[in-house]
C-alpha cells in the first residue's frame, strides 16, 4: 500500500487546525509548523475545502478551520479525499478486477486488503492523533458556529 504525500500532508494539516480550533490557521503557518510545501499544502488544503473537510474565511483575519469536529473526520475520509480510491492495482479500482485460471483468487485478496485498510483508517480520527493536552483544547474550543465561507 503506498500512502501519498498528499494523505500525509491533508492529515497534518487537520491535525494543526484540529490543535488549535477557536482560531483560524493560514496555510503558511500550516506548512511552517508542519515543514510542507507551501504550494503543495495550498492546493491539497483546497481538495479539503471542496469536500468539506475545512472551511475558509478570507481576510486579515481569515485562515481555515476545521469543517467538522475533529473527532467525526477519519483518516478514511482524509484519504479517500485526496487520494480517490484506496488501494488501486495499476490505477484502476479493485472491484471489477478478475484473473483467470491458477491466478482467481488473487483478486479476492487484494480486495480484502483493501477492506482490511479501510477498516483500520476509518477507526481513527483526527482527534484520536492528537496528544492529550491538544485534545483537550480541541473539545473545549471548537471553531465558532457561523464563521468561514470563502
Amino acid at each position: 500500500m503506498h500512502i501519498s504525500a498528499k494523505a500525509d500532508y491533508a492529515t497534518r494539516a487537520l491535525l494543526e487546525l484540529a490543535r488549535t480550533p477557536a482560531r483560524p490557521l493560514t496555510c503558511e503557518a500550516i506548512a511552517d509548523s508542519q515543514q510542507i510545501p507551501f504550494r503543495f499544502l495550498k492546493s491539497v488544503v483546497g481538495e479539503l475545502r471542496r469536500a468539506g473537510l475545512v472551511r475558509s474565511q478570507r481576510g486579515c483575519e481569515g485562515g481555515y478551520w476545521l469543517g467538522r469536529p475533529a473527532d467525526e473526520i477519519t483518516l478514511l475520509d482524509v484519504s479517500r479525499v485526496v487520494d480517490g480510491e484506496l488501494l488501486t492495482l495499476r490505477g484502476e479500482a479493485l472491484a471489477a478486477l478478475d484473473y483467470p485460471g491458477a491466478a482467481g483468487r488473487l483478486p479476492d485478496l487484494w480486495r480484502r486488503i483493501e477492506s482490511d485498510a479501510a477498516a483500520v483508517l476509518g477507526g481513527v480520527t483526527v482527534a484520536s492523533l492528537l496528544p492529550a493536552e491538544d485534545a483537550l483544547t480541541a473539545a473545549a474550543g471548537r471553531a465558532p458556529a457561523g464563521k468561514g465561507a470563502a
